[in-house]
């Protein structure tokens, strides 16, 4: 039996956009390669708030500081992967949306590159359509699965086959940042603001982020987005699974839908996990920004 358990051991990875925290990733025993970005031409890693705490980066960002982000590349991936196939074990990595980053092409070369040094290994490279902590609930859900002893062929399948359950819904209460990164123009950004418009928007089957709507106040978009989930969740109000939410400098606003959501949904499994957008999809969100994870029909339908 235990030599069993050792020939299924195998590396589980993503990138730092997954937005869990340094505690989650250990416990659930999920190795991470961390994204950059600069603030004012400074170049930091996208480490889960250990360079810049998300505090101290949100309130430069409120400030006038100017980002950039670059995601992980060729050679990192290469860095990041041998020291694991050196050691004999195979990896199935699941990459960050090829719709918002080019992250998962760079991996794919990486592999390339790797599989020809190590042919006797194996290296999954999964483009996970997610972001952020939807991202991370998807990586927590194949933590379970590896821990229950799926091997890592069949757990390339699953996720192959399901990442398109996980559901993203977002909406900001602030538009400044949306202004700024050309997704909203100034006129209808400054209009928004005045009629306290905040946008919902979600992430399709592409994997990229599409606006849905556009709701006036925010209690009517805390009432809206919970009732996406209410529409599209497993089993809808008997939905049993886990639900996460990150927010970028917008603790209470996140707490307060988490609140009703743990309402409407008696079944879930625990409370509402509540994270921070890191360093990389918060530098185009900027502050105020409350996304909501859950498992779901597919995003294809």
């Amino acid at each position: 039996m235990k030599g069993e358990l050792l020939m299924n051991k195998y590396i589980l990875s993503c990138c730092s956009t997954a937005d869990l925290t340094e505690e989650h990733f250990k416990a659930r025993d999920i190795e991470y390669v961390c994204f950059h970005f600069t603030l004012d031409g400074v170049e930091y890693p996208d480490d889960l708030g250990k360079s810049m705490p998300f505090d101290k980066f949100y309130k430069a960002m409120t400030d006038g500081a100017v980002t950039k982000t670059s995601h992980v590349n060729v050679d990192e991936y290469i860095n990041f992967f041998t020291p694991f196939l050196e050691a004999g074990q195979d990896v199935l990595h699941i990459s960050f949306s090829s719709g918002l980053s080019a992250a998962f092409n760079s991996a794919i070369v990486a592999k390339d590159e790797l599989t020809e040094k190590y042919p006797d290994r194996k290296l999954y490279i999964v483009d996970s359509l997610c972001a952020s902590s939807g991202y991370g609930l998807l990586m927590d859900k194949l933590a379970d699965l590896r821990d229950e002893g799926m091997c890592i062929d069949d757990l390339h399948t699953w996720v192959t086959e399901n990442k398109l359950r996980m559901h993203h819904w977002f909406f900001s209460t602030d538009l400044t940042f949306y202004i700024k990164g050309g997704r909203v123009s100034k006129t209808a950004g400054v209009v928004g603001t005045l009629l306290n418009i905040c946008p919902l928007l979600n992430m399709d089957c592409d994997g990229k982020l599409i606006a849905r709507a556009k709701i006036r106040g925010k209690k009517n978009v805390f009432r809206e987005i919970v009732s996406k989930m209410e529409m599209f969740a497993d089993n809808q109000l008997c939905y049993d699974g886990k639900c996460y939410i990150s927010n970028s400098a917008c603790f209470e606003d996140a707490k307060s839908v988490a609140g009703l959501i743990q309402e409407r949904f008696p079944r879930l499994c625990g409370e509402v996990e509540i994270n921070s957008i890191g360093t990389t999809i918060g530098s185009h969100t900027g502050p105020g920004t409350v996304a909501l994870f859950f498992w779901g029909t597919s995003r294809n339908e």
